[in-house]
């Protein structure tokens, strides 16, 4: 019956895709991106709750630091670029150190005083570098590249654009980040690897227009799969740059294992009928097991990593049902002759379970003793966000931030907001309270800077009430302490720098911090404490997502299988070579990051499908009274093609997003190859050892036939022997 559809319908179905393809990809192409690093946790998120009700309070904390040299720039061109930049709509105030100085001056500060204030701050140490702040509006934020683009037209409008001006900043490393993670990009290694698809296609289906079709079809599913998550409502983000591989690489493995179902019934006089009957089971719980995998993801509350998870486990169903629909029309068009293909790779594959199945305790006892070993490494698995490991580090925008680091101040910030419940309180009693927290915050050996509204004020303050009151009704009218003290004097902001020592991290040193204002009127939040609390989850939610899928998919692998031991067994060749390979990451401390928290899970799905179809035939041989030794060689015989050469297909796929220059993107792309290399090994050495034990190892006396690629593949030994004899 299905064959019969495919036979009178296929033209119309590939006509129905061509013509859908322009708006697909029109709606693809239009799907908007946030890389917000503060939305990476939910907003009920303690953290993130504490951050926003700064934000709410006193603004958008983030600011582009400009470090321009002195010497080639005087005060008046700064306080110019300053007035220009002010003009912009996504600034809301400049800091340059003349203001400062002039508003310190203003308030009666002594020189001595605003020299050290600020030393290291808007000023290098020997003098040759200016810090200017550009601090953000709330339009700036919501377009931090567009802001960060006018911010480098005002200055080379100036001529102080280039190699010798530092940008640094927040916004700086963002925009940055949506460069390197962005569409223009990503299509750049798209491309090369649809070039690197399309090369292994045509080697292993030995046609051209068979090979460009189900490119082309991959192009298709991966643009209904970006315009569906346009439509409910998704944004893509830099961890979502991987997706359109990822659906590339899950439509060309279902295409590969139709397309060789279909060469295996070449023979049946039904041939898309016959294929049809054989792939729809392992290849719809294959499907299963994947996009439950790929949604296990979204069990962390790390929202872009939840995001992919969503998009991935739409893209994986869409891929799959895209591949196992549209595959069997692509076949009914286009002709295709008799292949004696199978035999020569069933051959290759013969060979291999003449050496495995005497060695099967060897290579299980060998695998069990590395994986021993590796698995300890587990304990020291660590997680690292760090936006600016994000970058290539011979980046100029990386050169320019260690720059202000190294002279001016630091990126990092903890944020203290004092609150005083004391309406009648005196502001200068509010200032003392202020500064003494200032002065325990700046005792900590991680805090290079302090600033709030004291740094405006001399200290002490006069104690005659005439040269006090000057002062207090000039800080009325200043604008600079009104970034610092906001709803009547009631809250206070206290903006800590933190360079975090060798061996420490924020986490600590926000801890610490809490520790030394603990019993104090002071709330720490920030960006940095945010980004650290989503490091912590980014662990918690690796092993989350982890042992989910590992449920999950092991209850649909029962039921499908009706066999909890060989489930099981399933499960170890696929979760023990990743463990092996997370393992060796832990021995060699090498940190795990956001992107990379996510390859065990997404792993584990694409894995298991190849086990899947291997232990289908082997359930299917055994059902024929075929013996357990021979049914495990029959079933590697059969399936070893296809699982060979989707997981090969997969990890080239993955392994072209490794030539992206953003580390998250590449880190992902080649962990995923890594793995799924690891697990084709677990596949076709460790899957097959582990079915051999328990069964019994005589061969059977039922004469089953053997597959028809397998008797062809015989005769043409026999016929080559012959031919070598009459030579």
């Amino acid at each position: 019956m299905l064959s019969r559809f495919y036979k009178n319908s296929s033209r119309s179905i590939l006509w129905l895709l061509a013509l859908s393809f322009p708006f697909l990809h029109w709606q693809a192409q239009s799907i908007r991106s946030n890389n917000d690093i503060e939305t990476w946790l939910p907003v009920e998120s303690p953290v993130r709750a504490s951050y926003e009700q700064f934000k709410r309070d006193f603004g958008v904390e983030e600011m582009v630091m400009i470090g321009l040299e002195t010497p080639r720039v005087s005060e008046a061109q700064i306080e110019a670029l300053c007035g220009r930049l002010e003009r912009l709509p996504g600034v809301r105030q400049c800091w340059s150190p003349g203001r400062l100085r002039s508003t310190m001056t203003d308030m009666g500060v002594p020189e001595d005083q605003i020299t050290a204030r600020l030393r290291g701050l808007s000023e290098s140490a020997d003098g040759r570098l200016a810090g200017v702040a550009v601090l953000l509006s709330g339009s700036g934020l919501k377009d931090r590249a567009g802001t960060v683009r006018d911010v480098e037209s005002e200055l080379k409008y100036a001529g102080l654009y280039g190699p010798q001006t530092a940008l640094s900043g927040g916004p700086v490393v963002i925009t940055e980040m949506d460069r390197l993670g962005g569409k223009k990009e990503n299509t750049k290694f798209f491309l090369i690897t649809l070039l690197i698809c399309l090369l292994l296609l045509r080697y292993w289906v030995k046609d051209w227009k068979l090979a460009f079709a189900v490119l082309a079809l991959t192009i298709w599913t991966i643009d209904l799969t970006l315009a569906v998550f346009k439509w409910c409502g998704g944004e893509m983000n830099f961890i979502l740059g991987a997706l359109s591989v990822m659906v590339m690489v899950f439509t060309l493995e279902a295409s590969i294992h139709v397309i060789h179902y279909f060469k295996e019934s070449q023979h049946s006089s039904d041939t898309l009928g016959s294929a049809l009957t054989l792939c729809w089971r392992p290849c719809l719980i294959s499907l299963m097991t994947t996009a439950v995998g790929l949604f296990s993801v979204s069990v962390t509350d790390i929202v872009p990593v939840t995001q992919f998870g969503y998009a991935a486990a739409l893209g994986a169903v869409i891929a799959m049902a895209g591949g196992l629909t549209i595959t069997p029309a692509i076949l009914a068009v286009i002709p295709q002759k008799h292949s004696e293909d199978l035999a020569e790779e069933g051959l290759v594959f013969a060979r291999l379970a003449h050496w495995l199945l005497p060695r099967y305790r060897v290579v299980t006892v060998s695998f069990l003793a590395v994986g021993a070993v590796a698995l300890v490494g587990l304990n020291w698995l660590e997680t690292k966000i760090e936006p600016l490991d994000f970058l290539p580090k011979q980046s100029q925008v990386v050169t320019d931030v260690n720059r202000i680091r190294e002279h001016l101040t630091s990126l990092d910030s903890i944020e203290g907001v004092v609150e005083f419940e004391d309406s009648s309180l005196p502001f200068t009693q509010r200032l003392e309270v202020v500064r003494g927290l200032e002065r325990k915050l700046a005792g900590h050996s991680a805090v290079r800077h302090v600033m709030s509204a004291a740094m405006f004020f001399p200290d002490p303050l006069p104690e005659n009430p005439m040269k006090l009151l000057p002062i207090l009704q000039k800080a009325q009218a200043q604008s600079s302490t009104s970034e610092f003290v906001v709803d009547g004097q009631r809250a206070w902001r206290i903006s800590a720098r933190i360079e975090c020592p060798e061996g420490q991290n924020l986490s600590q040193i926000y801890d610490e911090l809490n520790g030394l204002v603990e019993g104090e009127p002071i709330r720490l939040t920030g960006l940095a404490p945010l980004i650290e609390q989503a490091q912590h989850e980014m662990l918690n939610g690796f092993w989350k997502s982890f042992t989910s899928a590992f449920v999950v998919i092991g209850l649909v692998m029962t039921v499908a299988l009706r066999s909890v031991r060989i489930t099981l067994l399933a499960m170890v060749p696929n979760v023990l070579p990743m463990g092996i390979i997370f393992g060796l990451l832990g021995w060699t401390r090498f940190p795990v990051d956001i992107g990379m928290m996510m390859t065990g899970s997404i792993a584990l799905g694409i894995s298991i499908d190849g086990t899947f179809h291997l232990l289908v035939r082997y359930r299917d041989q055994l059902r024929t009274g075929m013996s357990n030794r021979e049914s495990v060689r029959v079933a590697l015989v059969a399936t070893g093609g296809p699982i060979f050469e989707s997981i090969v297909v997969s990890s080239i796929g993955m392994l072209a997003l490794a030539m992206s220059s953003f580390a998250p993107t590449y880190r992902f792309g080649l962990l995923m190859a890594v793995l799924l290399l690891a697990t084709l090994v677990g596949d076709l050495l460790l899957l097959p050892a582990l079915l051999c034990f328990g069964g019994d190892p005589a061969r059977s006396q039922t004469e089953v036939p053997p597959p028809v690629f397998l008797e062809k593949s015989r005769k043409q030994d026999v016929a080559r022997q012959q031919r070598e004899k009459v030579a």
